[in-house]
């Protein structure tokens, strides 16, 4: 049996017809085929599949798609594709802030959802920001140091003058 759902993804209305125990992480792999969401852990503790819902960061891997039915998706995609996080990007590669990759998406929208409060967290909010996120390769410095550097880069520069 699969019931329908309706949702705005990246900015886009999207309709299927799903099971209702696909999670929303096997839903945007599988189903819309955005990759950027990864399926890590699969239990919500390493942070790999970091979406927004309404804004707010939620672990994919432990929400059902029939639960996101009628709420707005963005995924690392849509936040790339309206340059939201272009800086962001900018600075994790200048600072050497990724290697394999896997994690850098949550990672990503981690700091997205940290820095949209503005002003700049300290090093230790900034930790406490990516507790939920695991990285094997950096050892969290470069990413720490990528994220503080992109919310002074953001504080000195005007919002007209970034996009």
């Amino acid at each position: 049996m699969k019931v329908p759902v309706s949702l705005e993804i990246n900015g886009e209305t999207v309709e299927r017809l799903v099971a209702p125990r696909m999670t929303l992480a096997d839903f945007l792999r599988q189903e819309i085929e955005l990759t950027g969401t990864h399926a890590g852990c699969e239990m919500g503790v390493c942070g790999a599949c970091l979406v927004l819902l309404d804004d707010v960061p939620v672990h994919a891997c432990l929400m059902f798609a029939v639960q996101a039915d009628g709420s707005a998706v963005e995924t690392i995609e849509g936040l790339t594709t309206r340059q939201a996080i272009a800086d962001l990007q900018g600075n994790f590669h200048e600072r050497n802030a990724l290697q394999c990759g896997f994690c850098t998406p949550g990672m990503l929208m981690s700091a997205y959802g940290l820095l949209s409060a503005g002003g700049v967290p300290s090093r230790d909010e900034i930790r406490d920001a990516l507790s939920g996120n695991y990285c094997r390769c950096t050892g969290y410095e470069a990413i720490v140091d990528a994220i503080e550097t992109t919310a002074k880069q953001r504080c000195a520069t005007p919002a007209e003058e970034r996009s």
